[in-house]
Formats: structure tokens, sequence, C-alpha cells
């Protein structure tokens, strides 16, 4: 189905109402690298949430997760709900941040299963902040618009963990620094956000190949990220080349390269729907299979340094690929000469 091509039979795509005068009672699914933070900073934001309004209800599917958020900030900011349905009966807005698409399908599923049994009598707003494919932002929204007064909000956020945890986030449609309103057709949103991943892996791409040639041209990775200091300075390349040149691919503390194999294969399917030839994401795609590949293998010989890999060690891919090795540079780092 294209993205952009609302499902047949589906009612019309409309913006939810902002529920009435009672005070909210809001709802999170997903406390993953990038949903803990984000619910933490709603449960103690002053603006969104004030300390008259009912703590959040929190649930994760590993639920030492949920209790580490409530220890974390107190119990008058957020519990720990007892199901996912008591997320769908109790609260007005229900936010989920989940893994992939898999998960997110399995998770509204169970919504709405809830909902069939509940009958709710107010609105509900759900919140989807995961990177998914747009034709299932079309399914979920169709699922949840067979209830009164539910709505659903497909808000994809575009920013790594330490962007979430310092409220930074670029959001298309949904709290960050800037919002990025898409209208009423719930695929825009998941479109442009795999648009935008597919640019920062094609940029991720571009800076392992200059960063690569140079070690090898015997200029050194160092000279060529003070290059990109000084004409390309955009944070994202700039945080990127940091991590690629000093073999930071840690995945625990940025962007884990399953999910960014994830959205490539996603990038490439709207691609091929839409007849638009994407060669780079295709080989940032090879590049990124390649290290989890090695990674996977030093797993299994256990000599990992790292138990999950960052995205940004595609520039392994490149590495190997010219006799280097794939995640300690000092191996053949080159020292420039004066």
């Amino acid at each position: 189905m294209h993205p952009t091509t609302a499902l047949p039979d589906a009612v019309p795509f409309s913006r939810p109402p902002t529920p009435g005068l009672h005070p909210l009672r809001i709802g999170w699914y997903g406390l993953g690298a990038m949903g803990y933070f984000m619910a933490r900073n709603i449960a103690t934001s002053k603006k969104l949430h004030p300390a008259s309004a009912s703590p959040i209800l929190v649930y994760n599917r590993t639920l030492e997760k949920a209790e580490k958020l409530v220890s974390e900030i107190g119990g008058a900011a957020a519990v720990v709900a007892s199901s996912p349905a008591q997320l769908v009966t109790d609260c007005d807005v229900i936010f989920t941040n989940l893994a992939n698409d898999a998960a997110v399908q399995s998770v509204y599923n169970d919504f709405t299963k809830t909902l069939s049994s509940t009958h709710p009598t107010r609105s509900k707003i759900f919140v989807d902040t995961s990177t998914i494919y747009p034709s299932l932002a079309a399914e979920v929204d169709k699922s949840l618009s067979n209830f009164p007064y539910c709505h659903f909000v497909a808000s994809p956020v575009f920013g790594p963990p330490a962007e979430a945890n310092a409220g930074k986030l670029v959001i298309a449609m949904s709290v960050g620094r800037k919002v990025i309103d898409l209208g009423g057709n719930v695929e825009k949103a998941p479109t442009l956000k795999l648009i935008g991943n597919g640019l920062i892996m094609g940029a991720n791409e571009l800076l392992a190949e200059t960063l690569t040639l140079g070690e090898k041209s015997g200029i050194g990775a160092q000279t060529v990220q003070n290059l990109v200091k000084e004409i390309m300075p955009a944070p994202s390349l700039l945080a990127y080349a940091d991590k690629m040149v000093n073999d930071k691919f840690d995945g625990s503390a940025g962007f884990a390269i399953d999910l960014g194999i994830k959205d490539s294969l996603h990038v490439r399917r709207l691609a091929a729907e839409t007849n638009c030839p994407v060669p780079t994401i295709d080989v940032a795609h090879q590049h990124m299979l390649t290290a989890r590949s090695i990674h996977q293998r030093q797993n299994q010989t256990g000599s990992q340094k790292w138990d999950l890999l960052d995205w940004s060690a595609i520039i392994a891919g490149c590495r190997v690929a010219t006799g280097l090795d794939p995640f300690d540079s000092k191996v053949d780092h080159v020292v420039p000469d004066d």
C-alpha cells in the first residue's frame, strides 16, 4: 500500500479535541532508552503536568524499569500501572514508545481488547512516539476510531537518548524543543520520521566513508573530523564523527544498531513502494549488517567490548573493506606527517 493512501473504509482523518476540563490522567507504556526519559520529563514537568495533577501511570514489560522510574522521581510524580488495561481505563492520554512494529501492533491490539469491554465515555488520546511503518499507523488509527471518544496521534521523535533526557527532541506531531505539525493524516508523521532517519543514516555512511578514506590515505581520521567541524558543523555530524573516530560504539548509551537496521528496512520498503531509489541507504544498510555480523561473532567468542552496538559502528563496514580493524581504530592508527 502506498504510504500516504488511506485504508479502505477508513474514517476521515481528524484532529482530536482536547479532553474536557477535568484533570488529565496521563499514562505511558514503554520505558526503553528513549521512553524512560520522555516519561520522566512529562511526569516532572510543572507546565505539562502540574503538581495538582494525578501522578502519571507508567508500564513496561520489564517491571524493574517502571519501578526504577518511580524510585527516581517519587510516587507523587509517577506510579506503576498494574497492567496495560489500567492505562486504557484510567488515563485520558496514553503515550507509547516501543521498539518495533510488532511491539506496537501487539500493544495496540491489547488496548483495543480493553476498549471493547470498557466502553469509554470521555475522550481518550493515544500518542505513539515509536518509529513504525506508515501503513501500521493507519491501521492503528482505523482500529481505535471504531471506539467512541478515542483518537490516535502518530508522533515519532527525532534524537538520541541524550536529547530525550535533556528535553531537546524534535517531534513530528507531539514534549520537545520543536513540533512539526503534519496535519490529520496519521501516515505522514511516520513517513517523515523514516525520511529523517534515512537522512541521518545516509550522513553516517558518508562520514564513515570519508573518515576511513582519511585514515587509509595517511591524512588521519582525526584530521577529517576537524574538517567536518569547520565546514559542516551540524550537531548530528559532529556527534557521530566523534563516536566513529574515538570508537564510542556502546549502543546502551546511544541508538542500537538493531533499531538502525530495522529503520533502514523500512526506508528501503518505502523507497520501493514509491519507486524512489535510495542507493546511499542501500549501502548504509549493508554496512550496518556487516558491523552487526562482526559483533555477533565476537559475542560468540566472548571477545565483544559492548553488549549492544551503536549504529555509528556502521564505519566497521568501511574499515574491514579496506583491511582495517572494525572497532579499534588504534590498531591501524595513522599519525599524520608534520
